[in-house]
């Protein structure tokens, strides 16, 4: 077993990010003991389409971690050309930090979608999944689904915390229709998605 950091990671496209991804990752750190959380906005996803560009994502998600000294941004999978798969993620991030445990935070719906992730058996080989409620799925159906995995190797640690009702859908939506969105996002982030007239169009 490795002795060193316990390093969360949350990956995403973060489009924009919201206090829904801050909170998850604020549990994970608490509840688990984490070192850190590395926000890893993800590069060209081959799982999303319409995505805004890198760049700006990442500069959102840089205003929105400032304030936490526990958070750090990680811009591994932007730097990527073609495109990003979270199991040569960590294979990357593993070599680099041998030492290093890691700890993948995904919402239920991720969970019952990774075995459709390139090569997932790597992911469980190189992580921890950190996994909570979110939209239809409940506990007891994440513990279910947990127990097949864990036949292909993979190791979940459920958190503790209530569903989230915030989604970067229903914001990018608000702003679309001239809503406030000042209650799911940091107010830097509001501002930036102010300033850079993000997401008043249809994507």
């Amino acid at each position: 077993m490795k002795n060193g950091k316990k390093v969360g990671i949350m990956g995403g496209t973060f489009n924009p990010i919201h206090n829904g991804h801050l909170l998850l990752a604020q549990k994970a750190l608490e509840q688990i003991g984490l070192d850190k959380v590395l926000f890893m906005p993800s590069g060209n996803s081959y799982m999303k389409k319409n995505v805004l560009e890198p760049q700006k994502r990442v500069d959102m998600v840089a205003l929105a971690i400032k304030n936490n000294p526990y958070f750090e941004l990680s811009t591994i999978e932007v730097q990527k050309s073609g495109n990003t798969y979270t199991c040569e993620t960590l294979e990357d991030l593993s070599a680099l930090n041998p030492d290093t445990r890691y700890y993948f935070i995904i919402g239920a719906d991720s969970l019952f979608q990774i075995e459709k992730w390139w090569h997932p058996e790597r992911i469980f080989a190189l992580a921890t999944l950190v996994c909570t409620v979110r939209d239809e799925y409940d506990f007891n159906a994440m513990q279910e689904k947990g127990n097949i995995l864990a036949q292909s190797g993979a190791r979940i640690i459920y958190l503790n915390i209530p569903k989230i009702p915030i989604s970067s859908t229903d914001i990018r939506a608000m702003v679309r229709n001239s809503l406030s969105i000042s209650e799911y996002v940091p107010p830097e982030v509001a501002d930036y998605i102010k300033q850079e007239h993000l997401y008043y169009e249809e994507d």
